[in-house]
């Protein structure tokens, strides 16, 4: 009995020691295989759906998951060989090649068989195709080459994921490359996710659930489950599954919390937003420049057409909202201004509200790169033989809802949007709406009465709905139309500072869509209001019942948005019905000079003492007093990052103040025996500073033990005992004495520090134990001890 209960737990302890020799020995389980493989198939399919919103469907899909099947199928092999790392590499380049018809149908014959075209396509791809990706305006084709980024990124990942899962003892390593391909995916991705919740679930499930069973499963787990009699149990391994299924629950329930309450990302960050340089619409004149050029040589050829525009809608083909006093343009380039045009993609404008529709414009006489659009624009599909250049050259603003194309518009081109058009609202309903934050550019070159101008034509107006709507009343009912066509009264072109001051200031207020809508936009921001031009098309009436438009100089209009809180940009037509012109030209009538009478001259007066002139500067050309935009800018940059550093290096400043005084203060005492208790008061410091604990109260002995441990300074004692031969000794020391004691004192300072980290040196620099110890300082009395008597040592 006794030798049986013996040979029990040493079979036992044999049996959990051979258990893990035996299990890593033995080839990898069925359900090993399957676990692996399921799991690495599951989590490459997590970045494969990303690339969803960068194709614009599934047309990508072949290319991937033929990819990611092929990984997994070389990962297996080479498992299951033992293939090493050479020969895994080999075959991945050639499965890359002998498959590439996956990636480059349309260069393979039958779509399958790959072919040279095929071959040198996947080589330049490999190197190309990122760059071609990531500079292409999105959605992007299944064609060109685009299929090669997803076909190796998968390709790749899957044997990389594979063979790590496969071959390690844990699988945390295979979520290494499974990471980077979900990262490298969004990187090159579009700005709008395509299933992030879905993306992120899905990836945090299977990796948190292949870690727990392959734990479960794994020697160790096993053989601390073998019971005293050398069976094996299955206790542990259904422990560790019920642990790791109640830390998935966990993860998963504080997940779902923290997003529920979490506030979501407005802004993804991709590289296609830094590699595609930004489009600078300033190269382009403004198109209001344009509007007497467009009324005067298209009166009878049509601009362009449009079919399917909803009733009431406007064509937009600029928003403008910077004034110059010579012109009125786009601002300069800033998030939500009227230039911060971004590459075409599809849904551009996914939080809009309004009626959906889908027109058709198609470009008669029309030309130029302002493209003639509807409403919020989702997407723009482009047709007819120039329409993969106009794809890859066509740039969106949303704020503004306009378009343009670096490959100008020419007759022939046709388009499709599919856009959402806005309602206009009610005057009632916008009783109680206040004008919107928008942050727009100052304005510059405005005369100083328009704001007094302004003033009088809103009146007694409070509400801002009836501010805008008097300063529409004011030029609308105020004012005539020309358009200075032969027939009609004379009428000036352009919008300058002058022009608009002349028509302001004559009898009769004469104008056009460009002066009335440019007028009344600086009268508002004059006021405060957040307003900018449009040049667009207004569609007459039976465009809406034909559901055709066809645009010329009779339906081209300028027109005024005002923004408001909560509802958006709203249209205001200032200018006069085109049947409101002056009866006649008015002129003002001369005046009949009157004869001058000699007059005899005033009588002489004594001068008034002045008061002391002041100049006054105001309206001058300051020019020579300021600096440069980029100067002024440099000065506040640097001035803000001296000031965070004076901040920041402030505590150095005043520790380094106080101790430095302490210091002098010690060297520099009244009696020599005090220097050179104050050298060894300024050793100890230091070291208490460097954080060495030293004893209330305890001697200089005492103390050099403690430092000479602490930091292998002997020769710490061999000072604590000049010291006290120095200030208990019958005379006092030398000036010679002193230097060289403090010059030890530094010399072992420097060998403490030394010692140190940089971070337990930067904190002994603002570390005031030192400052709160207790040590008195070095005695300033000049009354030299009685004749015989032996100072007592301070602590």
């Amino acid at each position: 009995m006794t030798a049986t209960s013996t040979d029990a737990p040493t079979r036992a302890r044999r049996a959990r020691s051979a258990a893990p020799a035996r299990r890593a020995a033995e080839p990898l389980s069925a359900r090993r295989w399957a676990l692996d493989l399921s799991a690495s198939a599951l989590l490459l399919a997590v970045p494969i759906a990303g690339f969803w919103t960068t194709f614009g469907g599934p047309a990508y899909l072949p290319a991937a998951v033929g990819a990611a099947v092929l990984g997994l199928a070389i990962a297996a092999l080479g498992a299951r060989f033992r293939w090493g790392v050479l020969l895994v590499a080999a075959a991945t380049v050639v499965v890359y090649f002998v498959f590439g018809a996956l990636a480059l149908p349309a260069t393979a014959l039958a779509g399958v068989i790959p072919t040279l075209d095929t071959f040198r396509g996947l080589a330049i791809g490999a190197v190309e195709s990122f760059k071609i990706l990531l500079t292409t305006p999105l959605p992007v084709p299944a064609t060109d080459g685009f299929l090669v980024v997803p076909y190796l990124l998968s390709l790749v990942a899957a044997v990389l994921v594979g063979s790590l899962g496969l071959r390690l003892r844990t699988p945390a390593w295979a979520l290494i490359p499974a990471s980077a391909y979900l990262a490298a995916g969004i990187a090159l991705g579009a700005s709008e996710p395509a299933f992030p919740i879905a993306q992120g679930v899905v990836f945090g499930v299977v990796a948190i659930s292949w870690l727990a069973i392959r734990q479960a499963w794994a020697p160790s787990a096993v053989a601390a489950a073998i019971s005293a009699d050398g069976a094996p149990t299955r206790v542990g391994a259904g422990r560790r599954i019920a642990a790791g299924a109640g830390i998935l629950a966990i993860a998963l329930g504080s997940g779902v919390a923290a997003g529920a309450i979490a506030p979501a990302p407005t802004t993804r960050y991709v590289l296609r937003d830094v590699v595609i340089p930004p489009f600078d619409v300033h190269q382009y004149a403004s198109p209001l420049q344009s509007y007497r050029s467009y009324v005067r040589d298209y009166t009878k050829e049509p601009l362009f057409t449009v079919s399917g525009l909803p009733k009431g809608a406007r064509v937009r083909i600029a928003a403008m909202d910077a004034y110059s006093g010579t012109v009125y343009d786009v601002s300069s380039a800033g998030a939500g201004s009227s230039s911060a045009f971004i590459p075409m993609r599809s849904d551009m404008s996914g939080s809009a509200a309004g009626t959906p529709a889908t027109v058709k414009v198609t470009i008669d006489g029309y030309s130029g790169v302002w493209m003639p659009g509807v409403g919020a624009a989702q997407s723009i599909t482009f047709q007819g033989p120039n329409a993969d250049a106009l794809r890859r050259a066509a740039y969106y603003n949303a704020s503004t809802q306009t378009a343009v194309d670096t490959t100008p518009l020419h007759k022939g081109d046709a388009y499709e949007i599919d856009a959402v058009v806005p309602s206009v609202p009610s005057d009632a309903s916008l009783a109680k709406t206040p004008f919107a934050p928008v942050t727009l550019p100052k304005q510059q070159g405005v005369p100083q009465a328009f704001a007094d101008l302004a003033n009088k034509a809103v009146g007694d107006a409070s509400t801002p709905i009836a501010q805008v709507r008097a300063l529409q009343k004011h030029f609308a009912e105020g004012g005539y139309f020309s358009d200075g066509l032969e027939g009609q009264p004379r009428s000036l072109a352009g919008h300058g500072a002058g022009r608009i001051s002349a028509m302001l200031g004559a009898d009769q207020m004469v104008g056009d869509d460009e002066q009335y809508a440019v007028a009344m936009a600086l009268f508002a921001r004059e006021l405060g209001i957040p307003a900018r031009v449009v040049l667009g098309f207004h569609a007459p009436k039976d465009a809406a019942a034909s559901g055709v438009f066809k645009a010329d100089s009779d339906t081209l209009h300028a027109w005024v948005e005002v923004a408001f809180q909560g509802v958006g940009w709203v249209p205001f037509d200032p200018t006069p019905d085109k049947d409101r012109v002056p009866t006649q030209e008015t002129t003002k009538p001369k005046q009949q000079p009157k004869p001058q009478v000699l007059q005899p001259p005033p009588p002489a007066q004594k001068p008034a003492d002045e008061p002391p002139s002041i100049p006054d500067d105001r309206g001058k050309d300051n020019k020579n007093n300021t600096l440069p935009g980029w100067i002024g800018t440099a000065l506040t940059v640097g001035g803000s990052t001296l000031a965070v550093i004076a901040v920041l290096l402030a505590p150095f400043v005043a520790m380094g103040i106080v101790k430095g005084t302490r210091r002098r203060r010690r060297k520099d005492a009244a009696r020599p025996s005090d220097r050179i208790s104050g050298g060894w008061d300024e050793l100890m410091d230091r070291a208490l500073d460097l954080g060495t604990p030293l004893a209330s109260g305890a001697t200089r002995g005492e103390d050099a033990a403690t430092v000479a441990s602490a930091f292998d300074q002997p020769a710490v004692a061999t000072l604590a005992r000049q010291a006290d031969a120095q200030v208990f000794g019958p005379s006092e020391p030398t000036p010679d004495d002193i230097a060289r004691f403090w010059g030890e004192v530094d010399e072992i300072v420097g060998g403490m520090t030394a010692q140190r980290s940089f971070w337990r040196r930067l904190g002994a620099r603002l570390s005031i134990r030192s400052l709160r110890s207790g040590r008195r300082p070095a005695s300033t009395d000049t009354t030299p001890p009685p004749p015989g008597t032996v100072p007592k040592e301070r602590p």
